[in-house]
């Protein structure tokens, strides 16, 4: 079996035995997965009740005896199926879900012995012939790495969570999450809550789904590390330095007051406002932005089972996941509403252009996030989330500090034909609006159209210059101020979906989190930042801020320095009310020509 190394990291939390580089389930175990697949007149489960026990008879058999479910699974289990679901509910999902689930798990084994088979892929040209490992294994602390899995292993694998098959005796070593669903399950007693039950509706919706048609397409799961030591050969965590001298120009900023992130229609970053343990309390009582994402498209929950915690400088980006629930509500009033068929385009690896980047805001930080470790922390925590590492050579040399400040025959980069601060998507419709010029790389979609290109990580194709008349991509690495001042040949138009991240429980400065997201978002050279407030009564002056900023045409650096200036001011008692009073006139208007004090000196 090729991948054995991957496959050693990871065999410790699986349910499976290794032998002769081969997996297989024990003897016991998949006579009675055999007669689960025979059905309900083979098998006899026909309840929740039962249901339950083949469950404990499966974890017998895998020699999990030992490892306790969460005390109350067990009436879990029997009040969502013998009470919350409907009769003709529970006969179908007994008399074809469950048998369906039993067979795809006697798969699970020659499932996963193909993904090794197949887990190394040329998925990133920015070097020629470079092979990036994708197999299954755990992606620790400050370890870098893409897992690229199959939707039917992704649903075999989420099977072993609904029939609690996960090894969990190591996982809090490693700072690994919850992956069974005991807990889940366990939350329905003594009292139902609704947010629960509806949780489990649409895992429960999902596994029918899967039952009823396989899918075939891939989600990539890719850690991401800015090294804390710096570096000749990719984008280092920055300091304040970096941030306080760079002439990158803010990109645009557009408001939307209604909608939620995982609607918008321009695939862009979606920003998951997660737990520093991926999921959060998705498989417990959490039922906010990230737990919700979580149960609308399940397939994210995998990501739980071999990514340990982030630290710092690390973020999570998770490429492909396929949306099968509407809902309704949030927190409490958490409903699942039915089937969502989701007919978002697929890249060339057959993954869904869903984009979903998971960063942990400071959880109540308080007067901490006016200090400037605080606001390093968050600004480069974004910066990581946004910054597209599968580009690292170009951005390397681009993000270098002093980089942005380097002259190339007279001309300082700043100065560059390239205005990302007016290029916005143009809401309602799906092309891109640009308000000074053109400059905006057009995405292709077919190898026909395009002879002269790459494929990226994101699947869409960059086009790269030739030696007739175009710049190698070579020539791009080497030459930053090229790389820049063509049109941004590594940046295509995806941008950054978001909203107040690490506002809510967390406790943030909804008017400071937006500021700095903006500045990540920019000086990752992402295009545009779409803004869901959500309608949080503390920003509505964000539209006002945003455009007197543009007007003034500030830079990354600018705005850094008035965060900071302002921050101080919050630390040291000077002022006590927010961000945009603080930089806001009395007198300002559109045209940017108001007396503003904190500004002059910009």
């Amino acid at each position: 079996m090729e991948s054995r190394e991957d496959l050693n990291t990871i065999f410790p939390f699986l349910p499976l035995i290794l032998r002769s580089s081969s997996l297989f389930w024990p003897p016991k175990a998949l006579a009675v997965l055999k007669a689960l697949s025979n059905g309900p007149d083979y098998s006899g489960v026909d309840s929740g009740a039962i249901f339950f026990d083949a469950i404990i008879d499966l974890r017998d058999c895998i020699f999990l005896s030992g490892e306790r479910l969460a005390p109350s699974a067990h009436r879990g289990y029997v009040i969502f199926f013998d009470q919350l679901m409907s009769p003709d509910d529970s006969r179908k999902w007994f008399g074809e879900v469950v048998p369906a689930l039993a067979s795809l798990l006697l798969r699970f084994p020659s499932l996963l012995e193909d993904h090794y088979k197949n887990a190394d892929h040329v998925i990133c040209e920015g070097k020629d012939g470079l092979r990036i490992k994708t197999g299954l294994r755990l992606l620790g602390s400050q370890e870098a790495g893409t897992v690229l899995l199959s939707q039917e292993l992704i649903s075999a694998l989420l099977a072993c969570s609904l029939f609690c098959l996960f090894p969990v005796r190591n996982r809090n070593d490693k700072d690994l999450p919850t992956i069974n669903f005991d807990r889940l399950f366990a939350s329905l007693y003594p009292n139902v809550k609704q947010s629960q039950e509806n949780k489990i509706k649409c895992l429960v919706h999902y596994f029918e789904r899967v039952c009823l048609c396989t899918p075939t397409g891939f989600v990539s799961f890719e850690r991401k590390v800015l090294p804390l030591e710096q570096s000749s050969v990719c984008t280092c965590y920055p300091d304040t330095d970096f941030w306080s001298k760079s002439t990158v120009p803010l990109c645009s900023f557009e408001i939307l007051h209604s909608g939620f992130i995982e609607d918008q229609q321009y695939e862009a970053l979606e920003v998951d406002f997660a737990n520093k343990y991926i999921g959060g309390g998705a498989l417990h009582t959490g039922c906010v932005q990230e737990e919700i994402r979580f149960m609308i498209s399940p397939e994210l929950i995998v990501s739980m089972l071999f990514l340990s915690s982030m630290d710092d400088n690390e973020a999570i980006e998770i490429v492909g996941a396929e949306r099968f629930s509407n809902y309704t509500g949030y927190a409490s009033s958490f409903l699942f509403m039915g089937d969502y068929l989701d007919m978002g385009p697929v890249d060339s690896m057959g993954r869904r252009k869903t984009r979903i980047v998971a960063i942990d805001a400071l959880c109540k930080p308080g007067m901490r996030q006016y200090r400037v470790k605080g606001l390093l922390r968050e600004t480069s925590k974004a910066f990581c989330g946004f910054l597209d590492l599968s580009k690292y050579q170009i951005n390397s040399k681009v993000f270098q500090e002093g980089a942005f400040c380097r002259e190339k025959n007279g001309q300082n980069m700043n100065d560059v034909d390239v205005d990302t601060r007016n290029v916005l998507p143009h809401v309602g419709s799906n092309a891109f609006t640009t308000r000074k010029g053109d400059h905006l790389p057009q995405k292709c979609h077919g190898s026909t159209q395009c002879p002269d290109r790459k494929i990226d990580l994101d699947g869409s194709c960059v086009l790269v210059e030739t030696s007739n008349g175009r710049s190698s991509h070579a020539e791009l690495i080497a030459n930053p101020s090229c790389a820049y001042s063509k049109g941004l040949e590594s940046q295509n138009s995806i941008g950054v979906a978001t909203g107040n991240w690490g506002c809510g429980a967390f406790g943030g400065d909804p008017e400071l989190k937006s500021m700095i997201q903006w500045l990540a978002a920019s000086q990752a050279q992402r295009p545009f930042v779409l803004y869901y407030t959500f309608k949080a009564a503390a920003l509505q002056r964000l539209e006002e801020v945003t455009r007197w900023i543009l007007s003034h045409e500030w830079t990354v650096g600018d705005l850094w320095n008035l965060l900071l200036e302002y921050s101080s001011q919050r630390l040291n008692g000077e002022t006590s009310i927010g961000f945009f009073n603080w930089i806001l006139p009395p007198s300002a208007d559109d045209s940017g020509t108001a007396n503003d004090t904190h500004c002059t000196s910009l």
